[in-house]
């Protein structure tokens, strides 16, 4: 059993890259973006007016 493992190899493969603080902060902002559109989505749904003309516009499809 071959007990010398190179450490440093290792440590090679398992770094990622690093990521820069400004990509950073699109990243955050992208996922804070999108869960604002998804609470203003779900929102909607919790007035009645809403809800009755998208059920009219999906009916209208058929």
């Amino acid at each position: 059993m071959n007990t010398n493992v190179n450490m440093d190899a290792m440590d090679a493969e398992n770094t990622s890259p690093a990521i820069s603080p400004r990509r950073r902060w699109l990243v955050a902002l992208a996922w804070l973006g999108a869960a604002l559109l998804l609470l203003l989505v779900f929102g909607m749904y919790l007035n009645p007016d809403f809800m009755l003309t998208m059920a009219d516009q999906a009916w209208a499809c058929f």
